[in-house]
């Protein structure tokens, strides 16, 4: 594709804004470097993957793109043997998370009409491994920190130092605590130099206080001393430590050992979420600016319906609908300028390469686009200084290079055709151009100022005309195109608007030629009749819209009520169903009751259990009849004549089971006018039942139920060890939520030690949020200052 035209159609912007709504690096390389196709095959896959992520977006949201790190180089490494450090054994662990999450994601999609969807066919190929993201989750806090869990064996040694090291502290503390060596004491603390546990004591008391000195304040009035005492303890944590970080190598290798065996999965796994967000960033740019699928062909055709260019504010940029290839393939647009003539242009060029690089386009549906080997275009002045060229030498130059490579499957985009020299020999010149392209088979759109290019365009078969619609009574350009219709010069009727004197006007008129002032008549009569008809066709187009919403609506309410009805009489039947086989069940007991007396041979027992067994019957047979009828009853006691009907206010029409709103009060004969929908009816006060609409929305909310399910389920700790700062305040935010509404009064957020930007823009958060009455971080047990405790208010 010609580098030149797609830098004139500005390609380059669109290409811009896909690499922003990619979310890793991966992906926005990929936008990068994406170009228009060429193979029609080729760009029908690129169409439908946009499409397929477009749907799976429709349907589940957002994807969870989060964690998708370029670990490729980690993984090279890996398999040559060297030890990964634990930074990128996180990037690791979040590349397989993003796997997950992402198999997650599609598993949630229920819809099996689109087994080809390509979007579902990549997720599949993706390889999890949970174990490995796990151990390296648990092992691994921070790009400096390896948990104590990581083993056992550093669990145990880790203790052991924090031992030693309390053990340290006491004998420290009590020598600088001792009234014998206070006085010898600078201050009264324990501090450390080079990894050892120090005390610092005045430099006139050195020799007071047996030990090695490691270091000495600036001033010299101080030295920190390793008191005899502690230099054995101190020793043993040296060498722990070492043992410690022997430790931390042994499992960053066994890790890196894991990650090796996984090593084309994990590959693939990246280039499969580079293509995910790759194709999710095409489909989030498709639902930014409203677009659709365009069809495609390769017979040359270009309809597009209600086309807007994507570079223009949605507010005001009108929508035009374009087509060609059909009865014509070469389109000649007159206009005023800035009357949108070249905005046209590029529209219909950026909308093809946007196509064949496999996106949608901000058109509605119907719109067809047809797949060029080669798309040309020739707009703006490109006049340059250094190479003294003038305007038209400029455009020629360029032309000359279009026309040496034109063929019959490309797309030629004239602005001004023959524009910057004389207008007789320059309208010529841009007539002979256009006769050459169009021998030659391409598609070919200019504009242009000149009457003769007018001429041609309506004598010539397969050339049509179009306008770019001005507005005299406003002096405005609409914006609109109108194909089929020659522009019409404006320049007497804009005169004499701006205050330009008639008689001036009427000897200009003079100086026309009899077949101009006709042409011009002529093109001002067409351009009126198709302007009117073209405000029909849409009004017939609006009601068309109106009558098919109508429609569906009126065939949804009817099976609503089909459904409803169906589903009552089911009801009724199992309830009935219930009933019988009760009554079944209890005059099988009282015959063999009766049986049982006919064995009797007290006649006047006999005869009286008899009767209490009648009466029983009697009693059930009652029952059974109440039961059949109590839902009806139930009904219409539900429903009560509402009283003191005004406007506005929300009622259900019993009959129709359907929501209304009053529009007008009971007349004499009680009857009430209602809006149900988009459906205005006259219905009888006794069918309707006012609603109280606050009610059925606090009944709805079940806000009385929050409480209690969130109760059951919150956590009275969270862990955002692994997340960025913006995703760990937003989920703290979403948990503190749920734990005042659970009644939490106290809960852990757990961040780790790390580098300390969680910790310190979490407790910043804490501090600016009104339901906060206090926190600290975590004693010694509670995760010291790994974890935050916080406080709820009551």
């Amino acid at each position: 594709m010609n580098e030149k035209t797609i830098k004139i159609l500005e390609f380059d912007k669109i290409i811009n804004k896909l690499v922003d709504l990619a979310t890793s690096s991966l992906g926005k390389a990929l936008a990068k470097d994406l170009m228009p196709d060429t193979d029609f095959n080729r760009v029908k896959e690129l169409l439908k993957e946009t499409s397929d992520g477009v749907s799976f977006i429709f349907r589940r949201g957002e994807p969870p793109l989060g964690g998708i790190y370029d670990i490729r180089d980690s993984i090279k490494r890996a398999e040559l043997g060297s030890m990964l450090t634990p930074g990128e054994l996180l990037k690791i662990s979040g590349v397989l998370r993003a796997v997950r999450n992402m198999k997650n994601y599609a598993s949630k999609d229920r819809i099996e009409a689109e087994q080809d969807n390509v979007v579902k066919e990549l997720i599949s190929l993706l390889e999890t491994n949970r174990p490995l993201e796990e151990r390296i989750s648990n092992s691994i806090i921070s790009e400096e920190e390896i948990a104590d869990t990581a083993s056992s064996t550093l669990n145990n040694i880790r203790r052991q130092i924090r031992n030693a090291q309390e053990s340290i502290k006491d004998k420290l503390n009590d020598i600088i605590k001792s009234p014998k060596y206070q006085k010898y004491m600078q201050e009264s603390i324990v501090t450390m130099r080079g990894d050892r546990y120090v005390i610092p004591v005045k430099q006139e008391y050195r020799g007071e206080i047996p030990g090695l000195v490691h270091d000495s304040s600036a001033s010299g009035a101080t030295i920190f001393i390793e008191p005899m005492a502690v230099v054995e303890a101190n020793n043993k944590i040296k060498e722990l430590k070492i043992k410690e970080q022997a430790e931390i190598e042994r499992i960053l290798k066994e890790i890196t050992e894991e990650v090796a065996g996984m090593g084309e999965g994990l590959k693939s796994n990246v280039s499969l979420l580079a293509k995910l967000d790759f194709i999710f960033a095409k489909s989030k740019l498709s639902l930014n600016y409203k677009c659709t699928c365009p069809k495609i062909n390769s017979e040359g055709k270009i309809v597009i319906k209600k086309g807007r260019h994507p570079l223009l504010d949605v507010k005001t940029v009108v929508p035009i609908d374009f087509w060609i290839g059909e009865d014509f393939d070469t389109l000649v647009i007159t206009g005023p300028n800035t009357g949108g003539k070249t905005v046209t242009l590029k529209t219909v060029g950026l909308f093809t390469l946007m196509m064949q690089a496999g996106l949608h386009v901000p058109a509605n549906e119907g719109t067809s686009l047809n797949v060029f080997n080669k798309v040309y275009a020739d707009i703006g002045d490109e006049q340059s200084i250094e190479q003294s060229l003038s305007t038209f030498s400029s455009h020629m130059k360029n032309i000359v290079n279009i026309l040496n490579n034109v063929d019959d499957n490309t797309l030629v985009l004239f602005d001004e055709l023959g524009a910057g020299t004389d207008p007789t020999e320059g309208a010529a010149l841009a007539i002979s151009i256009l006769e050459n392209v169009r021998q030659r088979g391409a598609v070919t759109v200019a504009t242009t100022h000149y009457s003769q290019l007018k001429v041609y365009a309506l004598t010539t078969k397969h050339v049509e005309n179009a306008c770019c619609e001005f507005n005299v009574e406003t002096l405005q350009p609409t914006y609109k195109l109108l194909i089929g219709v020659p522009g019409k010069s404006n320049a007497f009727a804009i005169s004499k608007r701006l205050g330009l004197r008639e008689d001036v006007i009427e000897r200009a008129k003079e100086f026309l030629t009899r077949e101009d002032i006709k042409f011009e008549d002529m093109l001002q009569s067409i351009e009126k009749n198709l302007s009117q008809t073209e405000s029909e066709k849409q009004m017939a187009e609006r009601y068309r819209l109106e009558a098919e919403k109508l429609k569906r609506e009126i065939e949804e309410k009817k099976e609503k009520l089909n459904k409803s009805r169906d589903r009552l009489i089911k009801e009724a039947r199992e309830e009935a169903r219930k009933i019988l086989l009760e009554a079944k069940r209890e005059s099988e007991e009282i015959i063999s009751e009766i049986k049982k007396l006919q064995k009797e041979s007290q006649i006047e027992l006999r005869q009286k259990k008899a009767e209490e067994m009648r009466l029983k019957l009697k009693n059930k047979i009652d029952d059974i009849e109440g039961k059949l009828s109590s839902e009806l009853i139930k009904r219409n006691k539900s429903y009560k004549v509402p009283k003191n009907l005004k406007p506005g206010d929300t009622v259900l029409i019993a009959d129709l089971n359907q929501k209304a709103t009053v529009i007008a009060p009971p007349d004499k004969e009680g009857e009430v006018l209602v809006q149900a929908g988009i459906m205005k009816v006259n219905v009888h006060i006794s069918t309707l039942e006012l609603i109280d609409e606050q009610k059925d929305v606090i009944e709805k909310s079940g806000l009385g139920e929050i409480g209690t399910s969130k109760a059951k389920n919150i956590s009275t700790e969270i862990d955002i060890r692994g997340l960025t700062l913006d995703e760990a305040l937003d989920k703290v935010d979403k948990y503190l939520d749920d734990a005042i509404i659970a009644g939490l009064k106290e809960v852990s957020i757990i961040h780790g030690k790390g580098t300390g930007v969680l910790r310190s823009g979490i407790q910043k958060y804490l501090k600016s949020n009104p339901r906060i009455k206090s926190f600290r971080l975590g004693k010694y047990g509670e995760g010291e200052s790994g974890v935050t405790i916080v406080e709820i208010k009551d």
